[in-house]
Protein backbone atom coordinates (compact mmCIF):
# COMPACT_ATOMS: atom_id res chain seq x y z
CA UNK A 1 0.00 0.00 0.00
CA UNK A 2 2.18 2.87 -1.27
CA UNK A 3 1.04 6.43 -1.88
CA UNK A 4 0.95 6.38 -5.67
CA UNK A 5 -2.77 5.75 -6.12
CA UNK A 6 -5.85 6.40 -4.05
CA UNK A 7 -7.20 3.46 -2.11
CA UNK A 8 -9.53 1.18 -4.03
CA UNK A 9 -10.70 -0.53 -0.87
CA UNK A 10 -10.19 -0.18 2.84
CA UNK A 11 -10.89 -2.45 5.81
CA UNK A 12 -12.28 -5.04 3.43
CA UNK A 13 -14.80 -2.69 1.82
CA UNK A 14 -14.83 -1.03 -1.61
CA UNK A 15 -14.34 2.72 -1.70
CA UNK A 16 -17.41 4.83 -2.45
CA UNK A 17 -17.27 8.51 -3.36
CA UNK A 18 -19.77 11.10 -2.19
CA UNK A 19 -22.51 11.25 -4.80
CA UNK A 20 -22.63 7.50 -5.42
CA UNK A 21 -26.37 6.99 -5.06
CA UNK A 22 -26.28 3.22 -5.28
CA UNK A 23 -23.69 3.01 -2.51
CA UNK A 24 -25.72 5.42 -0.38
CA UNK A 25 -28.53 2.84 -0.26
CA UNK A 26 -26.20 0.51 1.70
CA UNK A 27 -23.70 2.84 3.38
CA UNK A 28 -22.43 0.10 5.72
CA UNK A 29 -21.20 -1.92 2.72
CA UNK A 30 -18.69 0.72 1.59
CA UNK A 31 -15.71 2.71 2.81
CA UNK A 32 -16.60 6.35 2.20
CA UNK A 33 -13.94 8.64 0.83
CA UNK A 34 -14.35 12.34 1.57
CA UNK A 35 -11.76 14.75 0.20
CA UNK A 36 -11.20 18.24 -1.09
CA UNK A 37 -11.07 18.63 -4.87
CA UNK A 38 -8.34 21.21 -5.19
CA UNK A 39 -8.47 21.56 -8.98
CA UNK A 40 -12.25 21.98 -8.86
CA UNK A 41 -11.94 24.44 -5.96
CA UNK A 42 -14.07 22.28 -3.67
CA UNK A 43 -12.74 22.51 -0.10
CA UNK A 44 -13.04 19.67 2.37
CA UNK A 45 -15.75 21.50 4.30
CA UNK A 46 -18.04 21.53 1.27
CA UNK A 47 -17.27 17.88 0.48
CA UNK A 48 -18.02 17.00 4.11
CA UNK A 49 -21.36 18.81 4.11
CA UNK A 50 -22.30 17.03 0.89
CA UNK A 51 -21.42 13.71 2.53
CA UNK A 52 -23.57 14.50 5.56
CA UNK A 53 -26.50 15.48 3.33
CA UNK A 54 -26.38 12.47 1.02
CA UNK A 55 -25.38 9.56 3.26
CA UNK A 56 -26.95 8.23 6.45
CA UNK A 57 -23.98 8.75 8.73
CA UNK A 58 -25.46 6.56 11.45
CA UNK A 59 -24.92 3.56 9.14
CA UNK A 60 -21.36 4.44 8.12
CA UNK A 61 -18.75 2.08 9.56
CA UNK A 62 -15.70 2.96 7.47
CA UNK A 63 -14.36 6.37 6.52
CA UNK A 64 -11.40 7.52 4.42
CA UNK A 65 -10.33 11.17 4.60
CA UNK A 66 -8.46 12.43 1.57
CA UNK A 67 -6.88 15.74 0.70
CA UNK A 68 -7.60 18.49 3.24
CA UNK A 69 -5.03 20.93 1.83
CA UNK A 70 -2.13 22.43 3.80
CA UNK A 71 -1.85 25.08 6.52
CA UNK A 72 -0.53 27.47 3.89
CA UNK A 73 -3.76 27.17 1.90
CA UNK A 74 -6.86 29.20 2.72
CA UNK A 75 -8.93 26.03 2.26
CA UNK A 76 -7.03 24.09 4.95
CA UNK A 77 -9.27 22.15 7.35
CA UNK A 78 -7.90 20.42 10.49
CA UNK A 79 -9.59 17.04 10.12
CA UNK A 80 -9.58 15.86 13.73
CA UNK A 81 -11.86 18.68 14.98
CA UNK A 82 -14.06 18.09 11.93
CA UNK A 83 -14.45 14.44 12.86
CA UNK A 84 -14.85 14.83 16.59
CA UNK A 85 -17.58 17.45 16.08
CA UNK A 86 -19.53 14.85 14.08
CA UNK A 87 -18.96 11.96 16.49
CA UNK A 88 -22.59 11.79 17.57
CA UNK A 89 -23.61 11.40 13.93
CA UNK A 90 -21.15 8.52 13.42
CA UNK A 91 -21.96 6.11 16.28
CA UNK A 92 -20.96 3.04 14.27
CA UNK A 93 -17.62 4.23 12.91
CA UNK A 94 -15.15 1.36 13.23
CA UNK A 95 -12.38 2.06 10.68
CA UNK A 96 -10.74 5.36 9.79
CA UNK A 97 -7.99 6.25 7.32
CA UNK A 98 -6.49 9.71 7.71
CA UNK A 99 -4.63 10.88 4.63
CA UNK A 100 -5.57 9.05 1.44
CA UNK A 101 -3.39 11.61 -0.29
CA UNK A 102 -1.16 10.66 -3.22
CA UNK A 103 2.17 12.16 -4.23
CA UNK A 104 0.80 14.41 -6.96
CA UNK A 105 -1.47 16.03 -4.36
CA UNK A 106 1.09 16.28 -1.57
CA UNK A 107 4.27 14.36 -0.74
CA UNK A 108 3.79 11.99 2.16
CA UNK A 109 6.21 13.70 4.53
CA UNK A 110 4.44 17.04 4.02
CA UNK A 111 0.94 15.86 4.90
CA UNK A 112 -0.07 18.03 7.85
CA UNK A 113 -1.82 16.67 10.93
CA UNK A 114 -2.70 17.84 14.41
CA UNK A 115 -3.19 15.93 17.67
CA UNK A 116 -5.05 12.71 16.87
CA UNK A 117 -5.52 11.65 20.51
CA UNK A 118 -9.09 13.10 20.74
CA UNK A 119 -10.24 10.57 18.13
CA UNK A 120 -10.04 7.73 20.64
CA UNK A 121 -12.30 9.57 23.08
CA UNK A 122 -14.76 10.67 20.42
CA UNK A 123 -14.92 7.21 18.82
CA UNK A 124 -14.47 4.68 21.65
CA UNK A 125 -15.59 1.81 19.42
CA UNK A 126 -12.94 2.49 16.78
CA UNK A 127 -11.27 -0.77 15.75
CA UNK A 128 -8.86 0.45 13.09
CA UNK A 129 -6.90 3.63 12.46
CA UNK A 130 -4.43 4.26 9.62
CA UNK A 131 -2.52 7.55 9.46
CA UNK A 132 -0.52 8.70 6.44
CA UNK A 133 1.99 11.51 6.97
CA UNK A 134 3.30 13.08 10.16
CA UNK A 135 3.95 16.81 9.69
CA UNK A 136 2.69 18.30 12.98
CA UNK A 137 1.34 14.92 14.09
CA UNK A 138 0.88 14.55 17.83
CA UNK A 139 -0.30 11.67 19.98
CA UNK A 140 -0.52 11.17 23.73
CA UNK A 141 -0.65 7.73 25.36
CA UNK A 142 -4.24 6.54 25.32
CA UNK A 143 -6.40 3.57 26.27
CA UNK A 144 -8.71 1.63 23.98
CA UNK A 145 -10.25 -1.78 24.45
CA UNK A 146 -11.68 -1.71 20.92
CA UNK A 147 -8.63 -0.90 18.78
CA UNK A 148 -7.32 -3.89 16.84
CA UNK A 149 -5.32 -2.31 14.00
CA UNK A 150 -3.05 0.72 14.16
CA UNK A 151 -0.84 1.79 11.24
CA UNK A 152 1.35 4.80 10.49
CA UNK A 153 2.65 5.46 6.97
CA UNK A 154 5.38 8.06 6.59
CA UNK A 155 8.73 8.91 5.10
CA UNK A 156 10.04 9.96 8.50
CA UNK A 157 7.96 9.03 11.54
CA UNK A 158 8.92 10.94 14.72
CA UNK A 159 10.05 8.88 17.69
CA UNK A 160 7.47 10.50 19.97
CA UNK A 161 4.67 8.79 18.01
CA UNK A 162 6.26 5.37 18.52
CA UNK A 163 6.77 6.20 22.18
CA UNK A 164 3.15 7.27 22.67
CA UNK A 165 1.88 4.04 21.14
CA UNK A 166 4.26 1.97 23.26
CA UNK A 167 2.95 3.69 26.39
CA UNK A 168 -0.71 3.15 25.50
CA UNK A 169 -3.09 0.59 26.97
CA UNK A 170 -4.32 -1.49 24.03
CA UNK A 171 -5.22 -4.98 25.29
CA UNK A 172 -6.87 -6.13 22.06
CA UNK A 173 -4.45 -4.66 19.52
CA UNK A 174 -3.65 -7.34 16.94
CA UNK A 175 -1.96 -5.47 14.07
CA UNK A 176 0.63 -2.72 14.57
CA UNK A 177 2.77 -1.21 11.82
CA UNK A 178 5.10 1.76 11.50
CA UNK A 179 6.76 3.15 8.38
CA UNK A 180 9.76 4.58 10.22
CA UNK A 181 11.38 6.37 7.29
CA UNK A 182 14.59 8.34 7.18
CA UNK A 183 16.12 10.93 9.50
CA UNK A 184 16.18 13.33 6.53
CA UNK A 185 12.40 13.67 6.90
CA UNK A 186 12.16 13.48 10.67
CA UNK A 187 12.40 9.72 11.20
CA UNK A 188 14.39 9.81 14.43
CA UNK A 189 13.16 6.54 15.97
CA UNK A 190 15.99 4.51 17.52
CA UNK A 191 16.30 0.89 18.60
CA UNK A 192 15.76 2.04 22.19
CA UNK A 193 12.41 3.52 21.14
CA UNK A 194 11.41 0.18 19.62
CA UNK A 195 12.52 -1.94 22.57
CA UNK A 196 9.17 -1.74 24.46
CA UNK A 197 7.35 -2.99 21.35
CA UNK A 198 9.72 -5.95 21.01
CA UNK A 199 9.63 -6.94 24.66
CA UNK A 200 6.33 -8.73 24.21
CA UNK A 201 4.59 -7.50 27.35
CA UNK A 202 2.86 -4.34 26.08
CA UNK A 203 0.19 -5.73 23.77
CA UNK A 204 -0.92 -9.23 24.78
CA UNK A 205 -3.09 -9.79 21.68
CA UNK A 206 -0.56 -8.66 19.06
CA UNK A 207 -0.35 -10.99 16.06
CA UNK A 208 1.36 -8.80 13.46
CA UNK A 209 4.19 -6.30 13.86
CA UNK A 210 5.50 -4.15 11.04
CA UNK A 211 8.72 -2.16 11.49
CA UNK A 212 9.00 -1.02 7.91
CA UNK A 213 10.40 1.50 5.46
CA UNK A 214 13.47 2.08 7.62
CA UNK A 215 17.05 2.99 6.83
CA UNK A 216 17.93 1.03 10.01
CA UNK A 217 16.41 -2.19 8.71
CA UNK A 218 19.50 -4.34 9.35
CA UNK A 219 19.76 -3.09 12.93
CA UNK A 220 16.05 -3.70 13.45
CA UNK A 221 16.45 -7.23 12.11
CA UNK A 222 19.23 -7.84 14.62
CA UNK A 223 17.01 -6.57 17.44
CA UNK A 224 14.11 -8.72 16.25
CA UNK A 225 16.37 -11.78 16.23
CA UNK A 226 16.53 -11.78 20.03
CA UNK A 227 13.28 -9.99 20.92
CA UNK A 228 11.00 -11.95 23.28
CA UNK A 229 7.84 -10.56 21.73
CA UNK A 230 8.51 -12.08 18.32
CA UNK A 231 7.76 -15.56 19.65
CA UNK A 232 4.09 -14.62 19.99
CA UNK A 233 3.63 -13.14 16.54
CA UNK A 234 1.94 -14.79 13.59
CA UNK A 235 3.43 -12.43 11.01
CA UNK A 236 6.30 -9.96 10.88
CA UNK A 237 7.19 -7.29 8.33
CA UNK A 238 10.59 -5.66 7.85
CA UNK A 239 9.62 -4.62 4.33
CA UNK A 240 10.17 -1.44 2.32
CA UNK A 241 13.53 -0.65 3.88
CA UNK A 242 17.25 -1.16 3.42
CA UNK A 243 17.49 -4.79 4.54
CA UNK A 244 20.67 -6.46 3.29
CA UNK A 245 22.53 -9.74 3.76
CA UNK A 246 23.65 -8.53 7.19
CA UNK A 247 20.07 -8.25 8.39
CA UNK A 248 19.10 -11.67 7.09
CA UNK A 249 22.24 -13.18 8.65
CA UNK A 250 21.10 -11.72 11.98
CA UNK A 251 17.67 -13.29 11.54
CA UNK A 252 19.20 -16.65 10.73
CA UNK A 253 21.50 -16.48 13.75
CA UNK A 254 18.75 -15.51 16.18
CA UNK A 255 15.70 -17.17 17.63
CA UNK A 256 13.68 -19.61 15.52
CA UNK A 257 11.13 -17.96 13.24
CA UNK A 258 9.47 -21.10 11.96
CA UNK A 259 6.31 -20.35 13.94
CA UNK A 260 5.52 -17.38 11.68
CA UNK A 261 2.92 -17.80 8.98
CA UNK A 262 4.42 -14.90 7.01
CA UNK A 263 7.67 -12.93 6.94
CA UNK A 264 7.44 -9.89 4.68
CA UNK A 265 10.80 -8.52 3.51
CA UNK A 266 9.83 -7.08 0.13
CA UNK A 267 11.81 -4.14 -1.22
CA UNK A 268 15.24 -5.24 -0.03
CA UNK A 269 18.94 -5.47 -0.89
CA UNK A 270 19.40 -9.15 -0.07
CA UNK A 271 21.53 -11.27 -2.40
CA UNK A 272 20.27 -14.42 -4.09
CA UNK A 273 22.46 -16.77 -2.04
CA UNK A 274 21.25 -15.31 1.24
CA UNK A 275 17.68 -15.54 -0.02
CA UNK A 276 18.18 -19.26 -0.69
CA UNK A 277 19.56 -19.74 2.81
CA UNK A 278 16.60 -17.98 4.39
CA UNK A 279 14.03 -19.92 2.40
CA UNK A 280 15.76 -23.20 3.24
CA UNK A 281 15.74 -22.30 6.94
CA UNK A 282 12.02 -21.38 6.87
CA UNK A 283 10.40 -23.89 4.49
CA UNK A 284 6.94 -23.56 6.03
CA UNK A 285 6.91 -19.75 6.25
CA UNK A 286 5.52 -17.53 3.50
CA UNK A 287 8.63 -15.40 2.93
CA UNK A 288 8.16 -12.38 0.65
CA UNK A 289 11.47 -11.32 -0.87
CA UNK A 290 10.06 -9.68 -3.97
CA UNK A 291 11.24 -6.33 -5.29
CA UNK A 292 14.99 -6.80 -4.91
CA UNK A 293 16.75 -3.44 -5.24
CA UNK A 294 20.16 -2.51 -6.60
CA UNK A 295 22.49 -0.36 -4.56
CA UNK A 296 23.13 3.13 -5.85
CA UNK A 297 26.88 3.33 -5.41
CA UNK A 298 27.44 2.39 -1.77
CA UNK A 299 23.97 3.54 -0.76
CA UNK A 300 20.65 1.86 -0.12
CA UNK A 301 17.29 3.57 -0.05
CA UNK A 302 13.89 3.08 1.53
CA UNK A 303 10.75 2.66 -0.56
CA UNK A 304 8.99 5.84 0.61
CA UNK A 305 10.83 8.96 1.75
CA UNK A 306 9.61 12.42 0.81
Amino acid sequence: MLNWEHLGSYAGLPIAEVGDGAAAERPDRHAWRVAAAVYDEIPLTRAWESFRARVDLARVTTLVLGDWSSPYDAAYVPVVPLLTAAAAELPNLRSLFLGDIVGEEQEISWITHTDITPLFTAFPRLERLDVRGSQGLRLEPFASASLRTLRFEDGGLPAHIVGAVAASDLPNLEHLAFWLGTVNYGGDTTLDDLAPLLAGDRFPSLKHLGLENSELQDEIAAAVASAPGVAWLESLSLALGTLSDDGVEALLSGQPLGHLARLDLHHHFVGEEMERRLRAALPDVDVDLTDRQTRQGDGRFIAVAE
